[in-house]
């Protein structure tokens, strides 16, 4: 093969110059499609349309709904009593049904007990419809696009089939992740209260009060307390007191159940699920886990106390929290896209630099494949895809850093250096 050849292959790949939007959205509306595809036919095979399936596997959401179940029925504590909740589970599905754990705090039933009040499958697609419309529309606020090329590629992430396929909450919790965001500079106040709502999954704030004291934004972080003081307030009166009594306890024995494999490790996007996919024993996998979560905090840190771009510091604590916490599942990747939306952002107003586009782009086929591949051959992928993407945000806000001062668009003229199109 001749070396021009290759030279200039190489050039178009690190300068990502053949990616142009419309290419963009005519993949996104290809993967979107196979995806729905998919949904279906699972949707089909567990409901037996094929063939009789013995023992077909619940949606997660019916944890959620039992769990509202018997919050209304006057017996919220039970949510966290295993076998009444087990039941309550298969009450809502059919009798020979898995069980689907439920370790969220009492506030969370605030949610739930309004859901269960409707039929099994209007609270299912209610749920997801009205969590995924505003997820849209706080990307498409991240993003500043005209028009809806932009729409495609979005739901052609694979974490929103995920989502959808197992009927989770991700998107609420990419939304608020994303809401924050987008207030924080504007309406700090709003942006803590976001937070606040956040704390249905306490263990995704990990690194938010480190980005909030190194940043000195003191109004949100009051307002996130105040918040999470409000709603815990609020299940207290509605639920009582020994329902957080029995959360804790039940939250007590999660751990084993996480180190167990009760929980696929295949499906955690951590770099403990991946420390446990390769087989590194329990105490291994926490010390690498603890490892990723103390450098994170440290770079989170250090990049909200300097003067990184607001795109920059979004999506550094975005991706940096999904190495933090040691259970963030296929579906929680979700909170990756928001961080992938402020990456782009920035990438448009200010040039791309080199691989930036090849690296956004292989993370959608890689993301598809991350279950699959560690089911069948024990490699985790998603942590890495996450490392992947922290590492260009880090790339670009250092770049940024070390500019010159004195260049009147510094992210623009490095990008050029760099070989890419702006």
């Amino acid at each position: 093969m001749p070396l021009p050849f290759v030279s200039n292959m190489i050039g178009h790949l690190r300068s990502g110059d053949w990616l142009s939007p419309e290419r963009v959205t005519a993949w996104g509306i290809v993967l979107f499609t196979a995806e729905c595809l998919i949904t279906v036919f699972l949707a089909l095979w567990q409901h037996g349309v094929f063939k009789p399936v013995p023992n077909p596997p619940p949606s997660d959401f019916v944890s959620f709904y039992a769990a509202g179940k018997l919050a209304l029925a006057g017996t919220p504590s039970l949510a966290y009593n295993h076998a009444a909740h087990w039941a309550a589970e298969q009450q809502a599905t059919w009798s020979t049904a898995p069980y689907v754990y439920f370790y969220y705090p009492p506030l969370f039933l605030l949610l739930c007990a309004p859901l269960a009040a409707l039929p099994y499958f209007v609270a299912f697609a209610l749920f997801q419809i009205a969590t995924l419309v505003p997820l849209l529309l706080v990307l498409r606020a991240v993003l500043r696009v005209p028009g809806y090329g932009w729409l495609p590629p979005l739901l052609a992430f694979p974490a929103v089939f995920w989502t959808i396929a197992l009927g989770q909450n991700a998107f609420l919790t990419a939304t608020l992740f994303g809401g924050f965001t987008l207030l924080l500079d504007r309406r700090p106040a709003g942006a803590g209260l976001l937070l606040g709502l956040l704390s249905y999954k306490p263990h995704f704030g990990l690194l938010l009060p480190v980005a909030l004291a190194a940043g000195g934004r003191w109004r949100t972080f009051a307002a996130a307390v105040i918040t999470v003081a409000t709603l815990a307030g609020a299940s207290i009166l509605a639920f009582g007191w020994q329902t957080w009594a029995a959360y804790l306890h039940s939250l007590a024995g999660a751990g084993g159940v996480y180190q167990s494999g009760k929980i696929d490790f295949a499906g955690i996007d951590t770099p403990f699920g991946a420390a446990r996919l390769l087989g590194l024993a329990p105490g291994s996998a926490d010390a690498l886990q603890a490892a990723a979560t103390l450098a994170a905090v440290g770079l989170t840190a250090l990049v909200w106390r300097r003067s990184a771009s607001h795109p920059m510091r979004c999506a550094i604590l975005l991706s940096a929290t999904l190495l933090a916490v040691p259970l963030a599942l296929l579906y929680d990747k979700l909170i990756l896209l928001v961080a992938i939306c402020w990456l782009v952002r920035e990438a448009e107003e200010q040039g791309y630099l080199s691989w930036e586009k090849l690296v956004l782009l292989a993370v959608w086929p890689v993301s598809v494949v991350t279950w699959p591949i560690g089911d069948g051959y024990h490699v985790p992928l998603g942590p890495f895809v996450t490392i992947a993407l922290l590492v260009l945000c880090v790339r670009r806000a250092w770049l940024a850093r070390t500019a010159q001062p004195s260049e009147a668009a510094p992210h623009r003229a490095m990008a050029q250096t760099a070989g890419a199109t702006p």
